[in-house]
C-alpha cells in the first residue's frame, strides 16, 4: 500500500512538472496570439470611442468602465467555455463561426464606407442609428448596449482565434492562454480608449495659465489634435473591419488561403510591400463582399 501510495505522488508529482512547464510557455503563446488579433484589436479601439461622444464627460470613463467590465465578463464567462466546449465537442464549427464573424465584419464595415459617402447618412442600416430616448441615462445606456453588442462579436473572433492558435496544446496552458489574453487586450483596448476620450481635458488642463509656456503650448495642440485623430482613428478601425473580416475568410477556405500564402512568398524579400498589397487586396474584397452582404440583408428586409 505505500509503494501505492508512493507511486501516486510520483504521478502527481509528474503531472505538476509537465503542468509548470506548460504555463511556462503562457507569456511567449499570448504574445503570439496578440500579433495575430491584432487587427481586431485595432477595430476595437477604434470603434469604442464613438459611444461616448455626445454624453456627459464627467461620465465618460463610467461608461467606458461598464463597457470593459462586461467585455471581460463575455470573454471569461460566455466565450471562452464555449471556445473550449466546442473545441472540445464539435472543432469542426470553429472556421465556420470564425467565417460568420468575419462576414460580419465586412457588412458593418462596409455600411461605415457606405455611410461617408452617401448624401443620406441617416439612410444607412448600421449601428448610426439610434432609437429615440429622452433622458441621458437612456441616452447612455443605449450606447453601452450597443458597444457591448459590437464588442461581443469581436470578443468572439479573439477568443476564436486564440483558440485555434493553441488548440494542439495541453488543456490547462488553453485555459492560461485564453484568460490572460482575455484580460490584457481588454485592459489594453479600453485603457488607451480611456486615454483617448480624456486626451481633450487633459489638454485643457495643462493649457491653463499656471502651467510653463511650452506645456501650455502642448495642451493646447492636444485639444486642437484630437477631434482630427478620432476622425482618422475612425477611417482606421472602418479599414481594420474590412481587413479584419476579409482576411479570416480568406483564411476559412482553402483556395484564398493559398493564394495569400502565394501572395506572401512571391514578395517575402519585401515584408513591408508584401503586408500592404495583402491588407489593400484584402481591404477591396471585404468592401465587395459587405456590399454583397448588404444587398441580401436588403432582399430579407423588404420579404419580411
Amino acid at each position: 500500500m505505500a509503494s501505492g501510495l508512493l507511486a501516486l505522488l510520483d504521478d502527481i508529482s509528474a503531472l505538476v512538472k509537465v503542468s509548470a512547464a506548460s504555463l511556462d510557455d503562457v507569456p511567449a503563446q499570448v504574445a503570439k496570439t496578440t500579433g495575430k488579433v491584432s487587427g481586431i484589436v485595432i477595430d476595437d479601439t477604434a470603434v469604442t470611442p464613438k459611444y461616448v461622444v455626445g454624453l456627459d464627460p464627467s461620465r465618460e470613463l463610467s461608461i467606458i468602465f461598464q463597457i470593459a467590465k462586461k467585455s471581460v465578463i463575455n470573454k471569461i464567462v460566455f466565450l471562452s467555455p464555449a471556445a473550449l466546449l466546442l473545441g472540445f465537442f464539435a472543432p469542426w464549427a470553429i472556421t465556420p463561426i470564425l467565417m460568420l464573424g468575419g462576414a460580419y465584419l465586412c457588412f458593418e464595415g462596409y455600411e461605415k464606407v457606405h455611410s461617408m459617402f452617401s448624401k443620406h447618412p441617416d439612410a444607412a442600416h448600421g449601428e448610426g442609428q439610434e432609437p429615440v430616448v429622452t433622458t441621458p441615462e437612456e441616452l447612455e445606456k443605449t450606447r453601452v448596449q450597443g458597444a457591448v453588442r459590437t464588442d461581443l462579436i469581436l470578443s468572439s473572433e479573439i477568443v476564436a482565434i486564440t483558440y485555434a492558435s493553441v488548440a494542439d496544446k495541453p488543456l490547462m496552458m488553453q485555459i492560461a492562454v485564453m484568460l490572460a489574453v482575455a484580460i490584457f487586450i481588454t485592459v489594453a483596448v479600453y485603457g488607451f480608449v480611456g486615454l483617448i476620450v480624456k486626451a481633450d481635458d487633459i489638454g485643457v488642463h495643462m493649457a491653463k495659465e499656471n502651467h510653463h509656456p511650452q506645456v501650455r503650448k502642448i495642451g493646447r495642440g492636444i485639444v486642437k489634435l484630437m477631434p482630427r485623430f478620432l476622425v482618422i482613428l475612425g477611417y482606421v478601425g472602418t479599414a481594420a473591419m474590412l481587413w479584419v473580416g476579409a482576411e479570416i475568410i480568406a483564411h476559412g477556405l482553402p483556395f484564398t488561403s493559398h493564394a495569400l500564402d502565394s501572395l506572401e512568398h512571391a514578395l517575402a524579400n519585401v515584408p513591408v510591400l508584401a503586408w500592404v498589397a495583402k491588407v489593400l487586396l484584402l481591404g477591396i474584397c471585404g468592401l465587395i463582399l459587405g456590399a454583397i452582404i448588404e444587398k441580401i440583408v436588403a432582399l430579407i428586409r423588404k420579404a419580411f
